[in-house]
């Protein structure tokens, strides 16, 4: 018997007391594109158990696993090789159904695993301090240009072109409800950042200039001047990095003086898995430590003297007065943040440092490998294991030939830029410890073949 506990006349109810007068007003900000008109094309209404299982494996036979394939797939999901330790640890149950600590005496473990999570963040990207994890990364952009909001008292974020369209997207979405202004645009397939053009938009009215590290080509910056720049106008800057195994390689935005850090985690301890569940990344500086969203967990002694750890600081409006909250995110992505801080802890300073020298290492082989193939060029001058080509010809048909081939190329700038002039040529292609030489023949050879 299905489990419908609502009458029609309960449903009225609740609709009249909201105000609205069919269920239908409740999805009103939800795109036209995005609803559905009827069921989920190409499942049954109806099937048994088994019928549904055999079903859902059939599909799931369609998809091409990362790991079947020479993979050349990143802008801002990267698969690396996880060891099965991770995964090990963190299936076990004091874990693996842990959720907030709201009675820290019971859940040091996690507090603890929380703090050193924090102290992982902060030093991987050169903040004060860090918080306990967020949802992802471009969810941590968002939140990042609201606390800029409360910390300037002021509305207008400057995004660099060089921003992932994706995190642009969802602070587009954002922006709706607070009234922030977002200055945006594209980006050009060329070696040169937007860095001095952002500088030149500086003004009394910005709240924060934000800018990814490296950026959605690849291309990597000095951020220096740009943070001298918002600082002279009293505006925060803000870095995003999508890739964080590059900062075991180049200088964390931190270190350049940039007053909040965001990013994702996913590229460590966490698989592609579809997209999701990720882990967001926040770190500031200390003087701005109450205006930053979720959590912040500390180390303490008890009343014995010893060693504790208690939840320091929650500005969420689950934990106080709601006008008071900084955020409404609820919760943080503990069981991704443990698989971040376990697989971190493995690797230690010395072995991100040399797995992300591996990486820059494999970039540059295949980049100089792929532009031999006529009529390829390398857009970028640095770069840290991510790159953008610029084929003779558009990227998308391209891609779409070498997947039915079994390669996975990379991702086309016409897919994230639709309609955008010379970025239909663009190719962004990212490679990693799991790529071989192998690979990248596979994927040279291939490429000069469709190009031919």
């Amino acid at each position: 018997m299905r489990y419908l506990p609502l009458t029609d006349n309960d449903r009225q109810a609740m609709l009249a007391t909201i105000g609205a007068k069919s269920i239908d007003d409740l999805f009103v900000d939800v795109p036209a594109i995005a609803q559905l008109d009827g069921p989920i094309h190409g499942l049954p209404g109806h099937a048994s158990e088994l019928a549904v299982e055999r079903h859902m494996s059939a599909l799931a036979r369609k998809n091409l696993a990362a790991g079947e394939a020479p993979f050349f797939l990143g802008c801002g999901a990267y698969k690396h090789h996880v060891p099965a330790s991770v995964d090990h640890l963190i299936q076990r149950g004091e874990y693996l159904t842990a959720y907030t600590p709201y009675q820290p005496e019971i859940a040091q473990g996690t507090l603890q695993m929380l703090f050193e999570f924090q102290t992982q963040v902060a030093r991987l990207l050169g903040t004060d301090v860090a918080n306990a994890s967020m949802y992802d990364g471009s969810t941590a952009c968002w939140e990042a240009i609201g606390m800029a909001r409360r910390v300037t008292k002021r509305a207008k974020a400057i995004l660099s072109t060089g921003l992932h369209p994706h995190y642009v997207s969802v602070a587009k979405t954002m922006a709706k409800f607070t009234g922030d202004v977002l200055e945006t645009g594209t980006p050009s397939l060329s070696a040169d950042t937007d860095i001095a053009d952002l500088i030149g938009r500086i003004d009394n009215d910005t709240s924060c200039v934000v800018v990814q590290y490296p950026d959605i080509l690849g291309r990597i910056a000095d951020l220096s001047d740009l943070a001298a720049a918002c600082h002279a106008k009293k505006a925060l800057l803000i870095a995003v990095v999508t890739e964080p195994v590059a900062l075991g390689a180049i200088k964390s935005p931190g270190e350049m003086d940039a007053d909040i850090v965001v990013g994702e985690g996913q590229s460590i301890g966490v698989g592609l898995q579809f997209g999701g569940p990720y882990v967001g990344l926040f770190g500031c500086k200390e003087k701005y430590v109450r205006q930053m969203p979720g959590r912040l967990c500390g180390e303490t002694l008890d009343a014995d003297g010893r060693r504790g750890f208690v939840l320091t600081l929650s500005t969420r409006e689950q934990h106080i007065r709601r006008e008071k909250a900084t955020s409404n995110i609820c919760t943080n992505s503990g069981l991704c943040a443990l698989a971040f801080s376990i697989h971190m802890t493995l690797l230690g300073e010395a072995g991100l440092r040399a797995l992300a020298e591996t990486n820059h290492a494999g970039a540059v082989a295949a980049a100089e490998r792929l532009v031999q193939v006529p009529g390829v060029e390398l857009v970028n001058d640095a770069f840290f294991n991510e790159f953008t080509l610029k084929l003779p010809v558009e990227a998308r048909p391209v891609v779409r030939t070498l997947a039915d081939r079994g390669i996975l190329a990379g991702v086309s700038l016409g897919r994230l830029y639709p309609g955008e002039g010379d970025l239909a040529n663009g190719l962004v292609v990212a490679v990693t410890e799991t790529t071989t030489m192998e690979d990248v023949e596979t994927f040279a050879s291939a490429l000069q073949e469709v190009l031919a």
